[in-house]
């Protein structure tokens, strides 16, 4: 086979891939374990600049290991703090901006995105996208909270302008109601 449909998380990578060269933008808004984080300062080059978020200074420990191991460690900052102080810490615009919502795989079940937190984060994000500039964000409603976020982020989306904003909801359909989701937002 040539080609094979994969994840929310695939196509939220090959977005990525896209959108930055080097010299971007790009902000981590859920660092977790770091592989979004490492993505994007890869993708930045020495030129670029990541800022990345987590609450949990175990994410913010695995991160920063993550990108001294990549040799990338000098192209981010990291911030353990909620992604709902993005507009206070982030002082540039963004080329890129993404959320890998839930919890911090291998880590603690009972700490997870909260949709109040994640609203107030995409709507600084949005507002810290550059003209072209793309928001990605996978969302898991298998869990009641990740269901909150899911249905709260598809009103938000689906109300955005669309002579500002493009939005594209990705989802396998065949994989039940609990499926992944990736949105994907490109500022006008």
């Amino acid at each position: 086979m040539s080609y094979e449909l994969k994840s929310a998380r695939y196509l939220a990578a090959e977005v990525l891939r896209q959108a930055l060269k080097p010299g971007a933008t790009a902000v981590d808004a859920t660092m977790g374990n770091g592989h979004d984080t490492e993505l994007l300062c890869s993708l930045v080059g020495e030129s670029g600049r990541v800022y990345a978020f987590d609450v949990q200074e175990e994410a913010v420990r695995a991160t920063e290991r993550r990108l001294a191991e990549a040799g990338l460690g000098s192209r981010a900052a990291l911030f353990c703090r909620s992604h709902a102080r993005m507009a206070e810490t982030v002082p540039v615009p963004a080329d890129a901006v993404v959320f890998n919502l839930g919890w911090l795989p291998g880590g603690d079940h009972g700490i997870t995105t909260r949709t109040e937190t994640t609203l107030s984060a995409v709507e600084q994000a949005l507002a810290l996208l550059k003209p072209g500039g793309v928001l990605v964000l996978c969302a898991y409603p298998g869990h009641p909270e990740g269901t909150r976020e899911l249905e709260a982020l598809t009103e938000m989306f689906s109300a955005l302008p669309p002579r500002e904003f493009n939005v594209l909801r990705q989802t396998f359909i065949n994989a039940g109601p609990d499926a992944p989701v990736c949105f994907v937002v490109q500022k006008q």
